[in-house]
């Protein structure tokens, strides 16, 4: 075989493969033949038509890149200088108190004052917590019992007593102390109740303001929830004149005294609460973290930050 007859074959054989149609190969060896591909032709294409603009041609005009912030950011600036003021106002008050109190103790370590045949109930308010004494004769047919007041986790009462002086000096009112709760009748504690002519030691107090939750006293009753002096002054036909008998705080005398049905007096000291500086602390640390969140507010932007735009053309 020559090679003209050589290339001859092998264009045939080339020329009737390219003229097949292709083949592929199924699963069970069987030969089939290749879909050819179709491909899909518009009919028309957009760009035909004359009259066809695009985006290019009308770029979108940029409406807006995020919502502002509602009138709730207003609320949330407000709740850090609120309470930046409140805590300012508390230090005020913190040197007012300390003041006070310094004051109260400076007037507990002079000598105690005989109290006057007539006191003027005008002067009080500059001799609170002055130590004084009085003599006469305790009137335990007048006795009020306010309370309930809680004392070491047990429950019990304020006695208060008129205290009947000689000659032309008034009657005044006196806290004696606390009793428990059994001992609320007299007949429960006779060692408590004295008779004679008694020398009271204690501190002259002025007269208290009643609080909002505290109910109101029912004297028609003999109840009482506070010490409202001008009431019981009045009920008693006593000046409001208010001394709260004093006792050494020692702990024998206390257990002796809660025994024998003898009022427990209280201890010779201030007892102003002063917690200002937690007061304080509290709206400033309030006004701190309230001022981050602010800031965190302010910079982070709006959780629909996704650009609105509006369209000067409708697309066709």
């Amino acid at each position: 075989m020559n090679a003209s007859n050589i290339y001859l074959r092998q264009f045939s054989s080339s020329s009737y493969a390219t003229s097949r149609p292709s083949l592929r190969v199924l699963r069970k060896g069987r030969l089939c033949p290749r879909r050819p591909s179709q491909q899909k032709r518009f009919s028309h294409s957009p760009a035909d038509n004359p009259n066809f603009t695009s985006i290019v041609d009308h770029p979108p005009t940029l409406v807006k890149t995020g919502r502002k912030h509602g009138p709730g950011l207003i609320v949330l600036a407000l709740i850090p200088i609120t309470a930046f003021a409140l805590g300012t106002w508390q230090v005020q008050r913190l040197d007012w108190k300390t003041k006070l109190i310094a004051k109260f103790e400076d007037r507990l370590i002079c000598e105690p004052l005989p109290l006057p045949p007539q006191v003027n109930p005008d002067a009080i308010s500059g001799f609170d917590y002055r130590r004084v004494y009085a003599t006469g004769r305790l009137r335990h047919d007048q006795e009020m019992l306010i309370g309930p007041r809680i004392r070491e986790g047990e429950n019990g009462y304020l006695v208060i007593t008129p205290l009947e002086r000689e000659g032309n000096a008034s009657t005044i009112l006196v806290n004696r102390g606390w009793i428990s709760k059994r001992l609320k009748r007299q007949s429960d504690r006779k060692e408590g109740i004295i008779d004679g002519e008694v020398t009271i030691s204690g501190l002259l107090r002025e007269p208290w303001k009643k609080n909002l939750f505290t109910p109101d006293n029912r004297p028609d009753l003999r109840e009482f929830y506070f010490p409202d002096v001008q009431q019981m002054a009045a009920l008693t036909g006593s000046q409001p004149v208010w001394i709260e008998e004093t006792m050494e705080p020692d702990l024998l005398k206390v257990y002796d005294r809660d025994a024998k049905g003898i009022p427990i007096g209280r201890a010779t000291e201030v007892n102003l609460r002063n917690s200002h500086v937690q007061y304080i602390f509290t709206w400033y640390a309030l006004s701190l973290a309230t001022s981050v969140m602010l800031w965190m507010v302010v910079r982070k932007p709006p959780p629909d930050i996704a650009r609105r735009v509006r369209q000067n053309k409708e697309w066709q």
